[in-house]
């Protein structure tokens, strides 16, 4: 979306008196403290492709502020002390409320990232234990090995040795959705070899209905579209109808399974199957439908972020290619040491304990989540008015949002340096990886909605991270290319990612080579 010069002055005359009129009635009259008005919805519309750049540089000039609508204002913060406040000191009083439920009902339905009470604490429960436990620990670490490999075989293939342009973008997105429904859903995809057709048009269908949803948040007509059947609401029920009748095949496979050996169907060890099997102790608790959201806030939390996160990984380790050496070798040291191993064996040394040793892997995938948090705005929804710690008051129906990407670039949280990509800011003076305070770093959330799948997917993304780098080192295609963001529910990469991979075998075998000359 692109706006001419002629627009802002177009919108001034409207804006103001919008402005003016919400302003004076919420004010005037009240001794209360409220947050600086900082502009309107129709701002943030103009700004919608640079949204979260737009929120950062407001959040450089208030840390908290509002943005007025005609029904409510929309308050923001990058304050951690408000932060904190939010999400756990009055957990009880921000929730997701109507309004964020409505937006994201089509696509999440009244899954645990899109419901309060006790819809959210009965999923908490059930994941809580399940992502707890050592069986699926190890079984998804036997995922994601195999997986990278695979991975890695088809970089090796498609890069042919720095020769081709490799999309790495795409590859993220196809890898973990094959990781995640084969953890979550015992389902083998085939998104990596391109086997299944209907994993891929699944997987378009989801990317394009989470960017149609964001637009929701900011178009007052949205309801009147869907109605009548028009306009991206129309996109929005087509690729519904998509998700849908994918998703529905999943689990009546799963359900028929169940019904042939259900002695065997028990030892599954998906998640899928765990929520089957609670339903078969009380057949009343939940049906398809509520399955079905289960299954797409799984895969959001687990396909999303993580190929997200490490598209961004790539795009800066290029970028920094001595950060990147420093990382191979550290994978190297725990790992191999001397040896060169295949892909295969190499997958076997990611024991737990190499894992967990690779302080500064851990330390620059943290780095890349304080800049391009997975989850870049988070939307709570004010139950009742209510004053928060910077002294600044909020009524009920606010929507309050506090802000992860603003968050990594503001100075008063993390120096002069706040917009440098610095993975020591982590470490300790012996290199070992040392947390920030939640309310501080938020990619993960904090207090009750503490992301479950935190350590999940530190694994995911520290093995596929581990296996890339010790196998090729990357470079932009076009060396001094740039990528920008897409507008959607997560922070994605607007277009593909390409990438030289040349294999590292061959670079150690020509510097080899050259020191003997």
């Amino acid at each position: 979306m692109h706006s001419s010069l002629s627009e802002p002055r177009l919108l001034a005359l409207p804006l103001l008196l919008l402005a003016l009129y919400l302003a004076r009635r919420a004010v005037f009259g009240k001794r209360r403290k409220y947050p600086p008005v900082a502009g309107t919805m129709i701002h943030q519309l103009l700004n919608l492709e640079r949204l979260v750049d737009y929120q950062t540089e407001l959040s450089h000039r208030y840390r908290t502020f509002r943005m007025l609508t005609p029904s409510r204002n929309k308050v923001y913060t990058v304050d951690p002390a408000n932060v904190e406040y939010i999400l756990r000191t009055n957990f009880s009083n921000y929730g997701k409320g109507t309004m964020h439920h409505d937006v994201l009902e089509d696509l999440l339905g009244d899954g645990i990232f899109n419901v309060d009470g006790d819809m959210w604490r009965h999923q908490r429960k059930v994941a809580s234990f399940e992502f707890s436990t050592r069986v699926l620990r190890e079984y998804s670490t036997g995922v994601f090995r195999d997986t990278a490999a695979e991975l890695a075989g088809i970089v090796a293939a498609a890069g042919a040795a720095g020769e081709r342009a490799v999309d790495m973008q795409d590859l993220f997105m196809r890898s973990t959705l094959d990781s995640i429904f084969k953890i979550g859903f015992g389902v083998s995809l085939g998104g990596l070899s391109g086997s299944s057709q209907e994993g891929a048009a699944f997987a378009r269908a989801f990317d394009d209905a989470s960017e149609q949803v964001l637009y929701r948040f900011f178009d007052l007509l949205w309801k009147v579209k869907r109605l009548l059947n028009v306009s991206s609401e129309a996109a929005m029920k087509r690729s519904v109808r998509t998700i849908n009748d994918f998703v529905y095949a999943v689990i009546d496979k799963k359900m028929e399974h169940m019904g042939r050996d259900q002695h065997e169907f028990a030892k599954k060890e998906d998640i899928l199957s765990r929520f089957l099997l609670e339903r078969e102790k009380d057949p009343g608790c939940f049906d398809n439908k509520y399955l079905r959201d289960i299954i797409l806030n799984f895969v959001i939390a687990g396909r999303d972020t993580s190929a997200g996160t490490l598209s961004w990984f790539l795009y800066v380790m290029c970028s920094n290619q001595h950060i990147q050496e420093k990382i191979a070798r550290e994978v190297r040291e725990a790992t191999t040491g001397d040896r060169d191993v295949g892909v295969q064996e190499f997958t076997v040394c990611l024991t737990e304990g190499a894992i967990n040793g690779m302080h500064y892997l851990h330390a620059a995938l943290t780095e890349i989540l304080r800049l391009y948090p997975a989850v870049p705005i988070d939307v709570k929804y004010c139950f009742s008015d209510d004053t928060l710690p910077d002294g600044y008051a909020v009524k009920k129906g606010d929507m309050v949002s506090y802000q992860p990407y603003p968050m990594g670039r503001m100075k008063f949280l993390w120096g002069d340096d706040a917009e440098e990509f610095r993975p020591e800011r982590w470490l300790d003076h012996d290199g070992v990886f040392v947390p920030e305070s939640p309310f501080k770093f938020t990619a993960f959330q904090a207090g009750p909605r503490m992301c479950l799948g935190k350590e999940f997917a530190y694994r995911q993304m520290k093995i596929f991270a581990a296996v890339l780098l010790y196998r090729f080192r990357f470079e932009m295609w076009e060396r001094h290319s740039t990528v920008r963001y897409r507008p959607m529910l997560t922070l994605k990469i607007d277009g593909p990612l390409y990438v030289r991979a040349l294999p590292r075998r061959a670079l150690m075998s020509r510097n080899s080579e050259n020191s003997t000359l």
